[in-house]
């Protein structure tokens, strides 16, 4: 069994809800471990946030490339080293992991390897391989996060059908790819792909891709994907793919009937399910609901002892609501009185090209919550500082409530927009008015200009359209 090791804190799982949550307990003076039964960062370092936007950079470096005639400049063939861009996501993953490492060391928190079982009266099982050792804590955090979902029809076997992990590890690029599913993992692969020359299509079960979007912003990405030469599909089903041959036969049913495409890899990016099997919820008695954990608004359990954060939650599953929801967890058990999260000031990025922020209400649900309002829409292509950056595409949608000038929600779609949509985030948490954000001047010429143009544009004082 190996020796018995007491903690005030045991987290399970070291991604951004696990590791950041350590940190701060080490800070608020609780003794901690922290278990992971692979690499430090969790997906989102590993396999997730990070190593996507790396490639998705090689992916932007080699388009600009590809126009640099659009800047008077002269550019020979540019090619694209498929495993070097590969390897460069790799290593920048791998830097990040290593960072986490040196932050577990340096705020002095016990990293046990192994897999992590929850058990009764505050015991944790570690198991690593054959061996097994049991620790205890006095507050046990889950924070295991999730796992690429599978549909009944669509099995991966990690070759032709494969999940988020295995595209971004590909040993040699395809020549066709089909990408189930547009949520954001989905359109990034799109992008990634297409500018290396992939030839892509896009299947998606709902009426628009990106279907959580703004109904404005899912229009303007699927434009853009068209002319970029993204097939997409729409109203449309994979209903079975027939892997046996060299390539995959994916019969798709779409509102013209049935469809058979032909492709090296089929790539489905339906989603994520929460990592809760086997890590002892039963033994413990820990309520969940549909595949995920039931938590009060401070992450507890029903369990006295047992908190939950992140991907097990029915909340939003993103790296920076996990980060919020463990610092707030853990703020709570010291004693202190957190703010709850406000999961309507949420912001969600989207990194494909054209980039996609939004928060808030889209128009459709503050209609249907009973809101009177205010919209106000600044195309980048009447922004100076998008025409000199060659990205004249998207746009900032602001939505307004039109009796008390509340900032109900923000939508953009265009180039580096995830850099702009933190000012709402800000706003909103101020409850700041439009014409508080109207007259706050902004610099120019700059691409957030535009948010102030969108307010003006809301309030009928718009100057450059």
């Amino acid at each position: 069994m190996g020796k018995k090791m007491n903690f005030d804190i045991i987290i399970i799982g070291s991604g951004p809800g696990g590791y950041v949550t350590a940190i701060r307990a080490s800070q608020l003076g609780f003794n901690t471990a922290i278990v992971e039964k692979e690499s430090l960062g969790g997906v989102c370092l590993n396999w997730g946030c990070i190593p996507t936007k790396a490639l998705l950079k090689s992916a932007q470096v080699f388009d600009y490339i590809n126009h640099a005639k659009d800047y008077g400049i002269e550019v020979k063939k540019a090619t694209a080293n498929f495993k070097s861009i590969i390897d460069r996501s790799r290593n920048v993953a791998s830097g990040m992991s290593k960072g986490v490492e040196f932050l577990m060391k340096k705020n002095k928190i016990t990293v046990i390897k192994g897999f992590g079982k929850i058990k009764k009266n505050g015991k944790v099982d570690i198991i690593n391989g054959t061996e097994k050792k049991e620790i205890s804590g006095k507050h046990i955090i889950i924070a295991t996060g999730g796992k690429s979902r599978e549909l009944p029809n669509l099995k991966q076997d990690g070759k032709k059908i494969i999940g988020y992990r295995e595209a971004m590890t590909l040993k040699k690029m395809p020549k066709k790819m089909v990408i189930v599913g547009s949520g954001a993992i989905g359109v990034e692969f799109a992008y990634f792909y297409k500018s290396m020359g992939v030839d892509v299509t896009v299947v998606e079960y709902m009426e628009n891709i990106v279907p959580l979007e703004d109904i404005d912003i899912s229009k303007e990405l699927k434009r853009s994907f068209k002319k970029y030469g993204i097939n997409v599909l729409t109203n449309s089903n994979v209903e079975k793919v027939d892997s046996d041959g060299e390539t995959c036969k994916v019969n798709i049913k779409t509102t013209k009937g049935i469809e058979i495409i032909e492709t090296d890899i089929v790539l489905s990016a339906v989603g994520i399910e929460a990592n809760i099997k086997g890590i002892g919820l039963e033994e413990v008695g820990i309520n969940t609901e549909k595949g995920k954990i039931l938590v009060n608004d401070f992450y507890k359990t029903n369990i006295d002892g047992y908190y939950a954060i992140g991907d097990v939650l029915p909340n939003q599953a993103l790296a920076h609501v996990a980060s919020a929801e463990g610092i707030l967890c853990i703020e709570k058990i010291a004693g202190h009185n957190p703010e709850i999260i406000d999961y309507n000031n949420i912001p969600n990025c989207t990194y494909c090209s054209p980039e996609i922020a939004s928060v808030g209400y889209t128009e459709e649900k503050a209609k249907n919550a009973g809101y009177d309002l205010k919209i106000g829409k600044f195309p980048f292509s009447a922004s100076g500082k998008a025409s000199a950056a060659g990205h004249k595409n998207g746009f900032v949608k602001v939505i307004f409530d039109a009796k008390y000038g509340e900032l109900l929600g923000c939508h953009m779609i265009g180039y580096n927009v995830t850099e702009m949509i933190a000012e709402i985030i800000v706003a909103r948490k101020l409850e700041t008015t439009g014409n508080e954000i109207l007259k706050a001047i902004h610099p120019h010429p700059t691409m957030s200009e535009a948010i102030m143009e969108a307010v003006a544009d809301a309030y009928d004082e718009v100057i450059h359209l």
